[in-house]
């Protein structure tokens, strides 16, 4: 006789993705961040990734020295610029972003809301769900 719960390790597979997604998400915005101010023709330093987020200028170096080890970004000369890897990260990310607060607005969401509710979904949905999204929004035009 199991001690388990039935649903229980459906549970626990569902948490464990969310522990994943967790440590990815901040390297997912930071590159974002830089690839959303390169977009924009900036030489993208610390001051503006720590403008983006309101965060300390150490909590940014320190998320950039991560970054950099990962070899998912190079800081130099005060610049930050990313990787080929880190770009592939960035380009994903920025496309979900997008994608995510297209469908919230589509809703009838405020863009104010919808923006501030991409920040928190946007990494906790899986390829299946985005993919539907993306259907639904073509075939609502």
């Amino acid at each position: 006789m199991s001690n388990t719960t039935p649903g229980i390790s459906k549970d626990a597979a569902h948490h464990k993705r969310v522990r994943k997604q967790h440590q990815t998400e901040i390297a997912q915005d930071y590159l974002e961040a830089v690839f959303r101010l390169k977009s924009d023709g900036k030489t993208t330093r610390v001051t503006d990734i720590q403008e983006v987020f309101g965060v300390s200028h150490v909590t940014v170096i320190r998320t950039l020295a991560r970054l950099e080890e990962a070899e998912l970004l190079v800081k130099e000369q005060g610049s930050v610029t990313l990787t080929q890897k880190g770009r592939e990260i960035a380009v994903k990310a920025y496309r979900r972003h997008n994608l995510v607060k297209d469908f919230l607005l589509s809703l009838g969401v405020s863009d104010e809301v919808a923006s501030a509710d991409t920040e928190g979904i946007e990494h906790h949905l899986s390829d299946e769900t985005v993919e539907a999204m993306k259907a639904f929004l073509e075939k609502n035009k």
